[in-house]
């Protein structure tokens, strides 16, 4: 059983009754469950999903996928909603929005997505749907049982990641039986007014606004005489005549623009077909397309074929697309990181922390770059450089975990076990487990190592932790 039509029943759990009568604009839901309990509800599923082999923690899909919610959530009548996207491993066409401003996105809808404003019209409905809290009205109206339900649901993701999906099955049936006949996530008004505001972000932010109705509606066609197999996003979002006929009678109205995809959009589905197809069938795609010429731009083939050739070992002729591929493609980060993954594969380490190294100096705050520069420095036995590159980028980007994993493996290199697992502990807490974070600092302290001041870091920061623990605990 697949992790996202998981997370997507906990809402298919919620019955539709419960959300009639909508509130004003956050309401009900902003009296009754706020923000901060939004967000450690969201942190509670996440903790699961990050835990589960279909997460897909690619840094460079995951940095794009940020910055396209961003731009579009600067647009939107609440720039200030804090937003997390991240990917799932999937060929199921899905999205989904969770409490606290979380967006998973399948790696499926990405492939499906013809153009970059049609990806940018599906996560602008889901920012719609976060805007307007939609989820957080519907859990409000059942808070009595809303503990109840995740347990079911934790079990049962826990349950599907251990294969036993006869267990997963019961959980998720003996959660609430009755509430799941055909029960959808949100309800018509919900749908509408995500749509709604969802146009207008689209529009503000720049994209193609034509581009909603025409993906819902191949969507649809598609799939409607395939009776039973629907896709994830439409059980959970019904895609139906009237609303896609309201979708376009309201562009009608809006400007026509035409609006080119962004070389990133073009390289990482490239770079996702080329990994989540067979290495055969891969290769077969990209060759085919250059050969025949069946592109607008050469580019992205050529980037996908070098992926894929990468995958499939054979670095020499991968060597020769990557020059052709620097001729006709734009400069890009994700070009710099494609050759320095190929030279750590043929075991070239050094050579490629020097790629990774260059390029950070063209591209300082591109993110990816960074942890691969690490991981190449600790690599080649570097973890002092590792380190000062790690303190340097904490400075611009202190809440992020990816750069605390990184700085706990440089500690574990020098051997020094406090401030590893004090790093350990840092990214356990931004990453929303805050009993490992406790747990790793407890090891810190009985670690042996480490200065007064160090231990009294420890200590301070373990007592901040719990402290936070005991206010988690509080209904």
């Amino acid at each position: 059983m697949r992790l996202s039509y998981l997370i997507a029943l906990l809402f298919l759990l919620i019955p539709r009754a419960l959300a009639d009568g909508l509130p004003e604009l956050g309401e009900a839901s902003q009296t009754t469950l706020s923000p901060l309990q939004e967000r450690r509800l969201g942190e509670n599923i996440m903790r699961e999903i990050r835990a589960d082999p279909s997460y897909l923690d690619d840094p460079p899909l995951t940095d794009y996928l940020n910055n396209l919610g961003y731009r579009l959530i600067s647009s939107s009548d609440d720039p200030k909603t804090g937003l997390e996207l991240f990917a799932i491993r999937d060929s199921e066409i899905n999205a989904f929005s969770l409490p606290g401003g979380f967006i998973g996105v399948n790696t499926g809808l990405i492939l499906l997505a013809q153009s970059e404003s049609e990806l940018a019209s599906v996560l602008a409905h889901e920012i719609g749907h976060v805007t307007q809290h939609h989820i957080a009205r519907i859990l409000a109206t059942q808070k009595q049982t809303l503990a109840t339900t995740l347990a079911g649901m934790a079990i049962a993701i826990l349950a599907a990641r251990a294969g036993n999906g006869q267990l997963a099955q019961g959980a998720i049936l003996g959660t609430q039986a009755a509430a799941m006949q055909n029960q959808l996530n949100f309800t018509r008004e919900h749908e509408q007014e995500a749509d709604r505001i969802g146009l207008q972000t689209l529009d503000k932010a720049g994209f193609d606004v034509r581009a909603m109705p025409a993906f819902f509606e191949r969507l649809q066609k598609a799939t409607r005489f395939i009776e039973g197999s629907a896709p994830s996003y439409l059980r959970t979002h019904p895609v139906t005549f009237e609303r896609i006929a309201d979708i376009q009678n309201r562009v009608q109205n809006m400007r026509y623009r035409q609006v080119p995809d962004s070389q990133n959009f073009q390289f990482l589905r490239a770079r996702l077909r080329a990994q989540a197809e067979s290495t055969k069938d891969a290769l077969a795609y990209f060759e085919n397309g250059l050969q025949e010429k069946k592109y607008s731009s050469e580019a992205p083939l050529r980037f996908g074929l070098a992926s894929a050739l990468l995958r499939a070992r054979n670095y020499e002729r991968a060597e020769k697309e990557l020059l052709q591929l620097r001729k006709v493609a734009q400069p890009s980060p994700l070009i710099e990181l494609l050759d320095g993954e190929l030279k750590l594969a043929e075991g070239k380490g050094a050579e490629a922390a020097g790629i990774y190294q260059a390029a950070l100096k063209s591209y300082p705050q591109y993110r990816p770059l960074v942890y691969a520069s690490c991981d190449a420095l600790l690599q080649n036995r570097q973890p002092q450089d590792a380190l000062k590159l790690i303190s340097d980028q904490l400075q611009f980007y202190p809440q992020d975990h990816h750069l605390f994993l990184l700085q706990a493996k440089s500690y574990a290199v020098l051997d020094k076990k406090l401030l590893q697992h004090k790093s350990q502990a840092e990214a356990y807490y931004l990453m929303g487990n805050l009993r490992g974070a406790v747990e790793q600092l407890q090891i810190a302290q009985k670690s042996g190592d480490g200065d007064f001041y160090q231990l009294s870091s420890v200590e301070a920061r373990l007592k901040e932790l719990r402290a936070l623990e005991v206010e988690a605990r509080k209904p």
